[in-house]
């Protein structure tokens, strides 16, 4: 009776959905995709442009010209692996720099690739395009290899304790964590910080606005003077020369022989005919009488 009902309420002209319809898809979708991944996988193997039959040519006849075409063919091999390498370099490395020296590790691997042995090409350059540029970045690298890894060292311990506390390690527990001394830490850091460079030309973000600028717009020149400072030593300039006015004329003439002339206390006793420690006493007691005055007049407190 139920299944009486099921056929009487289905629709005229629908036919019922089999099962094996979907398991057809599924196997069509299965297939599709292994065709996808097989096509990718051609077009990355080649994509240097390079056949079997350029391999047979060239070791056939072996010619400049052969030798420099097939080269030419595996530049975009070098671009690729000096572009996944430079991903872990500084910005400050350029990567035509790395292109260049990897290309140099290219025509080494070139000269010294041995096609009977059954290895394919990029499987043996790789490696010695990746040395090439590993090899002129040491050469140019003025911190000593046993400084790199003293940093990369630290920073491993560094990281690992700020993940186990939340918060960045003390420096004893840093060391603890390495099994150092407080001593060998700080010897240890200060080697580290002298190898930090940063460019001047770097873009950054300012902490005020937020704004993208180079990083030298963002350095401040403490020694450098402003205009405001410029017109308050000029002021106290002024001043002094009026308060040194008020001393006495034995203060003033010891504080004109000391600081104008630039004599010694020695010097000065000599002169006035009094002893050294009695020069000292005067010396004090006009600075102090200065000090006093400068205070005031310009509301200082220290």
């Amino acid at each position: 009776m139920a299944k009486s009902l099921l056929i009487e309420r289905r629709k005229p002209g629908r036919k019922p959905v089999k099962k094996r319809t979907q398991v057809k898809s599924k196997k069509t979708v299965a297939v599709s995709v292994e065709q996808a991944v097989a096509t990718f996988t051609t077009r990355r193997t080649n994509r240097w442009n390079v056949s079997e039959r350029d391999w047979r040519l060239y070791n056939k006849h072996k010619t400049l010209d052969m030798r420099r075409k097939l080269l030419d063919k595996y530049v975009p091999l070098v671009r690729n692996v000096a572009t996944r390498m430079a991903m872990g370099f500084p910005k400050s490395v350029e990567l035509n720099d790395l292109v260049s020296t990897g290309v140099i590790g290219l025509i080494e691997a070139f000269s010294h690739y041995d096609p009977d042995r059954g290895v394919k090409f990029e499987t043996y350059a790789v490696p010695r395009i990746r040395g090439a540029i590993l090899d002129e970045l040491r050469a140019l690298d003025w911190v000593p290899r046993s400084t790199r890894a003293k940093s990369r060292e630290i920073e491993r311990a560094f990281t690992f304790l700020e993940n186990k506390f939340g918060r960045p390690p003390e420096k004893t527990e840093l060391a603890k964590y390495m099994k150092i001394t407080m001593q060998e830490l700080h010897l240890s850091l200060d080697d580290v910080t002298g190898t930090n460079m940063l460019s001047l030309d770097e873009i950054i973000y300012r902490e005020d606005d937020s704004r993208q600028v180079p990083r030298i717009e963002t350095i401040i020149d403490l020694t450098a003077g402003s205009v405001l400072k410029d017109i308050e030593k000029d002021e106290l300039r002024a001043y002094l020369v009026v308060a040194i006015d008020r001393l006495s004329n034995q203060e003033k003439l010891v504080i004109s022989l000391y600081y104008y002339e630039e004599l010694t206390l020695k010097e000065i006793g000599e002169v006035m005919s009094i002893s050294e420690s009695r020069v000292s006493q005067i010396h004090t007691r006009a600075v102090l009488k200065l000090r006093g005055m400068v205070k005031e007049k310009f509301s200082m407190t220290g």
